[in-house]
């Protein structure tokens, strides 16, 4: 399984570091490809499986709400986790729900990436068909590999500036 990110960032590791991936329940045949993607990419950056906690939420709308609870657990003073992914698929229906739900659920976890202690990756899919979103999961196409990649290269450059 790979994603477009994989290769470009010569010398990433994951070696040592813990990740979080906090994932929707729903639309759940997408997300757990995406769940699947980003605990693919820690793993072939050197993330150890025991090293990766998946949190589960009922929507994505809430999954702000829990990767900042996430983001606030310590260990000894320091975050748990070097970093966090969301996971989700928001697809669009016949209301307006659709429209609600993907602009909370992104300008929350965009909030939290720009205010948590930990490196954020999105992987919450807002698409218009189920169709679409299944292909943004794909083996050869998958954003939750790429949003663990994104994860692991903040941690990475946040590590360098403590």
């Amino acid at each position: 399984m790979v994603g477009k990110a994989e290769g470009e960032w010569p010398g990433l590791t994951g070696t040592g570091k813990r990740f979080a991936i906090v994932a929707s329940r729903f639309n759940r045949e997408v997300v757990e490809k995406l769940v699947a993607g980003a605990k693919q990419a820690f793993k072939d950056y050197g993330v150890a499986l025991n090293d990766i906690d998946v949190y589960w939420c009922p929507g994505a709308l809430e999954i702000p709400a829990l990767a900042r609870r996430v983001a606030q657990q310590n260990s000894n003073g320091n975050p748990k986790y070097h970093g966090i992914v969301c996971c989700g698929a928001v697809i669009r229906g016949e209301t307006d729900h659709y429209q609600f739900v993907a602009t909370e659920a992104m300008r929350g976890v965009s909030q939290l990436a720009n205010e948590a202690r930990v490196a954020i990756g999105n992987a919450i899919l807002t698409v218009a068909t189920v169709a679409q979103a299944l292909a943004r999961c794909e083996e050869s196409n998958n954003k939750g590999y790429e949003a663990a990649v994104a994860a692991l290269v903040m941690a990475s450059s946040f590590e360098r500036l403590s």
